[in-house]
């Protein structure tokens, strides 16, 4: 008996790998189109259906909303076949259930895949502001506490919790500016409206590359070889302030160990190729590609550290 329940078992998973995927592969993204999210979903839309052979279909949809907490739920309650996979950055993964009640468990309802991309925030202010380094800035909001004013993209969003975990490090404190989105943060920021942001690199590498922002620092464990002569805030003595925005893929939790396997592989195969990852490298992106239990364990790590951060500081949703 116990041979042919193992025969079964070892029938049924050579079955599924053969089957999958048997319909369209569905990756969906829980923001509009344009964005970085959007970039990494419509690069493997683009090149999984060769790695993955057998005439597979692989469409992207924007189920956008609620921070990116409508998709990530709409994923939760998928069936965990293999036909739809989340794919989206650490908001709805560790830093919107912090802020929302959500209708997922961001630790328990995924099977994580890989962590595709990160990439670092840089301290940008216009380039006629009067600070001319991360030094000015820190000797500023020490001795102007609450004057000088900081954009983000939204309460909760990985600029705004930079800056939270800036003033903290530095027992400093400025004003959030929240705005909707990234394009009226640039907007306001070319325009001298607001004194600084902690903006993705991908976001700010256009405009100072064009002189009109001034990068003073950047939020990665090393120096960005986009901005080698931009120093880390750890180097200009803000500890603990290594924070990377990331792009990962996930599934609804159950999927086949099988399938799983071979999704894995098809992206990493997809990002790994010369002309792909080239073209991420020159926007600023670090490829991470790293397994499924790293991603989980990984996970979890900075869903505890927002957590404890959001709470600290009585971070709250707009």
């Amino acid at each position: 008996m116990k041979k042919l329940l193992c025969a079964l078992t070892a029938a049924l998973s050579l079955s599924s790998a053969f089957a999958w995927p048997d319909k369209p592969v569905t990756l969906v993204v829980p923001f509009p189109p344009g964005g970085s999210t959007d970039l990494i979903a419509r690069t493997l839309s683009g090149k999984l259906p060769e790695k993955l052979g057998g005439g597979a279909t692989v469409v992207v949809e924007n189920k956008a909303g609620a921070t990116g907490t409508i998709g990530a739920a709409h994923v939760a309650r998928a069936p965990a076949d293999g036909h739809t996979l989340f794919v989206s950055s650490l908001g709805p993964f560790v830093i919107a259930p912090h802020l929302f009640k959500v209708s997922y468990d961001a630790l328990k309802d995924f099977d994580t895949i890989t962590v595709v991309v990160q990439a670092p925030n840089v301290l940008v202010v216009p380039a006629v502001s009067a600070h001319k380094s991360m030094a000015d800035v820190i000797a500023y909001v020490k001795a102007n506490p609450g004057k000088m004013t900081f954009a983000s993209s939204g309460n909760g969003s990985s600029d705004h919790l930079t800056a939270e975990l800036f003033w903290q490090q530095t027992g400093t404190s400025g004003v959030h500016v929240p705005y909707k989105g990234g394009g009226p943060v640039m907007s306001d920021l070319l325009g001298n409206q607001v004194d600084s942001s902690f903006m993705n690199i991908n976001t700010a590498m256009p405009q100072i590359k064009a002189g009109k922002l001034r990068a003073l620092a950047i939020t990665s464990a090393k120096r960005s070889p986009l901005l080698p002569d931009v120093p880390t805030l750890e180097e200009s003595g803000v500890k603990d302030a290594n924070v990377q925005s990331w792009q990962a893929v996930a599934a609804p939790k159950g999927l086949p160990a099988d399938v799983k396997k071979r999704v894995h592989e098809a992206i990493v195969s997809t990002f790994k190729d010369p002309q792909v990852n080239g073209k991420l490298l020159e926007l600023g992106f670090e490829l991470v590609l790293n397994t499924p239990e790293q991603f989980a364990a990984f996970q979890a790590s900075e869903f505890a550290r927002w957590q404890k951060l959001i709470t600290s500081r009585g971070i709250k949703a707009d």
